[in-house]
C-alpha cells in the first residue's frame, strides 16, 4: 500500500506544480488551427470503429457530486498505426519530419525515424505512432474524416475492463492500470495483441498515453465541460483541482501527464487514436 501512496503522492505534487505553469504557453489562434486542417489531403482509414452509446460518468476532477454527460459516438478499436501515419505524410508533405513548422511541433518529432518516408529500422509498421504533436494529430484526425476523442469520452472509455462497463470500483482496477503503464518499452509492441475492454476498444492502457482534443479543458474552464477553451492555453488536460476518486492512482498518473504537456510537444510513449460522432443512439 506504501507503494502505492508513494505514486500518488509524487504525481498530485506534480500536477500541482504544472497546473501553475501557464505562462509563456504556446500560442496558436483560430485562423492557424484552420489553416492547418484546410491544406490536408484526405486519405482513407480502414480501421474499425466501436460504437460507445454514451452515459454518464464521475470525472476524475470536479466537484464529487457533478456527473459528465458522454453523448454516443464512435471510436478505433486502437490507435493510429506507424505505417498509417507513413501514408498520411507521404499524402501530406506538411507534416513530414524536414517540413513541419517549430509552431506545430518540437525538435523530437518522428525523431526515430531515419527520413521523413521511411520507418525506423526495428521498428514495426503496426505499433502505434508516437512522438507526434496534438497539432499533427488532429491533422490526420482531420485527413481521414475524424477528429480526436474528447477527454470524456477517452475517460469514459476508460472505465472498463475486460467484463465491465464501469470497473472502478474493483480493488484491483487501478493497481493493474498502473503495473501496465509501468512496463519499459511498451510502445514498441503491435496493437491489438492484448485482450479488448467491454466495448471492444484495444490498448487503452498497455500501450501508449494517447491526445485527446479538449486536452486543456479543465485548466482553463474551471471544469466545465462545456466551457469554451483558450486556444493559447493548449495543455494536454488536467488541473489542480480536487479529485472525485483518490484511490484511482492510475488516473493521478494520466492527468499528470495531460497537465504537464504542451500542444506542440512530443513524446516517445505518447501517440493518438480517433473518435468520430454518431447519429446512431442504441437503447
Amino acid at each position: 500500500m506504501k507503494r502505492k501512496f508513494d505514486i500518488a503522492g509524487c504525481f498530485l505534487l506534480f500536477i500541482l506544480i504544472s497546473a501553475c505553469t501557464q505562462n509563456n504557453q504556446h500560442d496558436l489562434g483560430r485562423e492557424e488551427q484552420k489553416i492547418i486542417t484546410d491544406t490536408l489531403v484526405p486519405i482513407t482509414s480502414v480501421v474499425k470503429m466501436v460504437y460507445i452509446p454514451g452515459g454518464e460518468y464521475k470525472p476524475f476532477y470536479g466537484p464529487d457530486t457533478v456527473m459528465a454527460k458522454v453523448i454516443p459516438f464512435v471510436m478505433d478499436e486502437r490507435a493510429v498505426t506507424n505505417q498509417e501515419y507513413l501514408a498520411f505524410v507521404t499524402k501530406n508533405p506538411q507534416w513530414r519530419k524536414s517540413a513541419i513548422k517549430p509552431l506545430y511541433s518540437d525538435s523530437n518529432y518522428l525523431k526515430d525515424w531515419p527520413s521523413d518516408l521511411q520507418l525506423p529500422k526495428n521498428a514495426k509498421p503496426n505499433a502505434p505512432v508516437c512522438n507526434v504533436s496534438w497539432f499533427a494529430a488532429k491533422a490526420y484526425a482531420k485527413a481521414v474524416g475524424k477528429r480526436l476523442p474528447t477527454l470524456d469520452e477517452w475517460e469514459f472509455i476508460a472505465m472498463a475492463d475486460e467484463i465491465t462497463a464501469n470497473a472502478r470500483n474493483k480493488k484491483n482496477y487501478s493497481d493493474a492500470i498502473i503495473d501496465l503503464y509501468l512496463q519499459k518499452n511498451r510502445q514498441y509492441n503491435e496493437v491489438k495483441l492484448s485482450k479488448p475492454n467491454y466495448w471492444g476498444v484495444y490498448n487503452m492502457f498497455d500501450l501508449i498515453w494517447e491526445w485527446t482534443d479538449d486536452f486543456n479543458s479543465i485548466l482553463s474552464t474551471n471544469d466545465s465541460r462545456a466551457g469554451q477553451y483558450d486556444d493559447k492555453e493548449l495543455f494536454c488536460a488536467g488541473s489542480a483541482t480536487s479529485s472525485t476518486d483518490i484511490l484511482n492512482y492510475a488516473a493521478f498518473m494520466r492527468f499528470a501527464l495531460r497537465t504537464s504537456i504542451k500542444a506542440h510537444y512530443t513524446i516517445g510513449n505518447l501517440g493518438f487514436r480517433c473518435a468520430k460522432d454518431t447519429a446512431i443512439k442504441l437503447n
